[in-house]
This record gives structure tokens, C-alpha cells and sequence, in this order.
């Protein structure tokens, strides 16, 4: 099975009923055929995003618990590569939760992603290589 990276905005969608990406999110998820991965900071920016209620943060956390998502750790060895890609690409600019994305690509051999972001046109892992976007064709 596929390993697939999901970044934060198809999980604010997920269980967001008003986000205009809620059908294409929901729709995405039931026809998946693979293994979704993301990191902490992804979850964090969704947590928040979903602040206007506890039960949609809630929703996400048991979604995960019921491993609907598993997380890449994130290591001190890894901050390194974090400021170099932050400063390769601060004209973007790069969110620290991007970031760690590209990251968890490169250390696991992830090449898909579900985003919205269109940076991801533009973000190269260390190969040069971009993630493939498969929510969003």
C-alpha cells in the first residue's frame, strides 16, 4: 500500500463542514487507497485552524487515535534541513509545518501529498523532485 503525506488544509476540510474543500475532502478519504502520514506541526496548524469548535479538534485527534492519519516524528536531526529549506524557499515562504513535510518525504520515500497549497509546485525535496499533488489535479 501507498504512502501518502497530508498536509493541513483537506484535514481542516475533513471536519470542517463550511470549508469549501469539505465534499472533495470527505470524498478523498473514502476512496483512498493508501496510508496517510503528516507530522505534529501539520496537526497543530489544523488544530488551530479548527479552534471555533473543541468537538471538530476533538473529531481530529480520535480520527487519528482510530488510525485514520499516523505521524512522522520530527527529530532534533532534522532542524538542520528545516532551516535550509526554510531560507531556500522564504520568498514562498515556507511554513515550518511545509517544512517538516518535505522532510518526512525525504527520510520515508513519501513522493504524493494531499494539499491545497499550490507551493507544493514549487517546494523540491533534497533530490530536486516535487511531491505529487493528488487531491487537488
Amino acid at each position: 500500500m501507498k504512502s501518502i503525506l497530508i498536509d493541513a488544509g483537506p484535514l481542516i476540510a475533513l471536519f470542517d463542514k463550511s470549508d469549501q474543500y469539505h465534499t472533495r475532502s470527505v470524498s478523498f478519504i473514502r476512496n483512498l487507497n493508501g496510508t496517510l502520514f503528516t507530522t505534529w506541526p501539520v496537526i497543530t496548524e489544523a488544530s488551530h485552524m479548527l479552534g471555533f469548535s473543541v468537538k471538530a479538534q476533538l473529531a481530529l485527534l480520535e480520527w487519528i487515535n482510530r488510525g485514520g492519519l499516523h505521524l512522522i516524528a520530527i527529530e532534533h536531526l532534522h532542524v538542520d534541513r528545516l532551516i535550509e529549506l526554510s531560507e531556500k524557499f522564504k520568498d514562498v515562504p515556507m511554513d515550518l509545518a511545509d517544512a517538516t513535510l518535505i522532510v518526512a518525504a525525504e527520510t520515508n520515500g513519501i513522493k504524493e501529498i494531499a494539499t491545497i497549497d499550490s507551493d507544493f509546485y514549487i517546494y523540491r525535496d533534497i533530490r530536486r523532485r516535487y511531491l505529487k499533488n493528488i487531491f487537488i489535479k
